[in-house]
């Protein structure tokens, strides 16, 4: 299960659109020093240029890179399948959870103008020249175990990335007790959704981390930690997973990504 589970994150997938939260637009305060014959409920246009968000090609340049992140490797074979999640449907049994599934998988979500993806996984601590059989065995045991984590840019026009982010984060709460989600003819329950215990996120123009526990065939859990932060109409979203059960929170990999972005 644990083994299905990571493969299910990098499986190849379907266009699914998702109707990000509306956010009401307040009009701005009318012009009292207008004429007296505008009507009192005129509001003044905005002068601010709506956002405008970055191409493939664009996001593609600002991807994080293994140069960048020192103690993290690159994972080929899951970054190359990565451009193909979108083809495989997602659903949940509590609409407002399917977000996070899709954040979770890297899809696209909304129209956004432009995307961009890789996967990197935490370097394993090796065994030295002269380690004994036992330390040489958990040496591997924590190759095996290193979490990877896959790295998603995606750009919008207008304040759809602001609205994404909401959305996960309405969904944080909205989905607390748990969901069930369902792709690839396969379902997976997730027992929780908690506010991510780590080091707070800082940089960016907002943020949300998650932890997503997910029960597991076996009677053991894993979890998957998301982060998703937003830099201007850009939104960059960090799944981590462990084939062990427990990933490592990629505190350097989220600041090398957000350096980037600026």
């Amino acid at each position: 299960m644990r083994t299905a589970l990571v493969r299910r994150t990098v499986l190849t997938a379907s266009a699914v659109s998702l109707a990000l939260l509306a956010t009401a637009c307040g009009g701005d305060k009318p012009d009292t020093k207008k004429d007296d014959k505008a009507s009192a409920g005129a509001t003044a246009p905005s002068t601010a240029p709506a956002a405008k968000g970055k191409t493939d090609a664009e996001l593609t340049a600002l991807l994080v890179t293994q140069a960048e992140a020192p103690g993290y490797l690159v994972q080929a074979e899951a970054a190359a399948k990565l451009g193909e999640v979108d083809k495989t449907t997602v659903s949940t049994d509590k609409p407002e959870c399917k977000v996070l599934v899709q954040s979770q998988y890297l899809q696209k979500i909304g129209t956004p103008t432009g995307v961009a993806r890789t996967a990197l996984g935490a370097k394993p601590k090796e065994a030295g020249p002269n380690a004994s059989p036992e330390e040489k065995a958990e040496a591997i045991k924590n190759a095996i175990g290193t979490t990877v984590t896959m790295v998603g840019l995606t750009s919008y026009d207008g304040k759809a990335a602001e609205e994404l982010l909401a959305s996960v984060k309405t969904a944080g709460q909205a989905c607390a007790g748990g969901f069930t989600s369902t792709s690839e003819g396969e379902t997976v329950k997730y027992a929780s959704v908690q506010r991510g215990t780590g080091a707070p996120v800082t940089s960016g123009d907002d943020s949300a981390s998650l932890v997503l526990t997910a029960d597991l065939e076996d009677g053991d859990k894993a979890t998957i930690l998301l982060t998703v932060l937003r830099t201007g109409s850009t939104v960059a979203t960090f799944s981590s997973l462990s084939l062990l059960g427990t990933a490592e929170s990629p505190v350097t990999l989220v600041a090398a990504q957000s350096k980037k972005l600026g």
